[in-house]
């Protein structure tokens, strides 16, 4: 179990959403109640360009839901600030977490979890099943 106290929030929004400022300040109003400051807040904008228009209704990676560069942000404003989680604006397929927390290395949240709690935000740690390793490839040097 983790005690959540600080947190990035991230969100992916079509580019024609015009109210992800106030998700966002809204998500943060529901942390800063359980108790959790928020130290970063990040916005992966879908369909700026005309290619991107096309693919609005599906996330940029199906499995961290926002795209490469983003996610390394992310990752990189969580080691710099000690972050304890990392809490979407979207919501989020067990799948999606799985690979997030794996990538960022703390717990990944959506909004539903934040509905479960009335004081302080606890979280289980990420479960990680034994003798599943990635795959490793290996160049033989001759």
């Amino acid at each position: 179990m983790t005690l959540i106290r600080t947190a990035v929030l991230v969100g992916l929004f079509s580019a024609k959403e015009r109210d992800r400022e106030p998700r966002l300040d809204g998500l943060e109003a529901r942390l800063g109640a359980l108790g959790v400051r928020v130290q970063a807040r990040f916005v992966q904008r879908r369909g700026v360009s005309d290619g991107g228009v096309r693919l609005l209704g599906s996330p940029l990676s199906r499995r961290f839901v926002i795209g490469s560069g983003k996610l390394r942000q992310v990752a990189d404003a969580c080691a710099a600030h000690d972050t304890d989680a990392v809490v979407f604006v979207n919501e989020l397929s067990a799948y999606q977490r799985r690979w997030l927390s794996a990538r960022l290395g703390r717990p990944v949240l959506a909004p539903a979890d934040l509905e479960r709690h009335e004081g302080d935000l606890v979280v289980d740690e990420p479960s990680r099943r034994p003798g599943r390793q990635p795959a490793r490839t290996h160049r033989r040097v001759r």
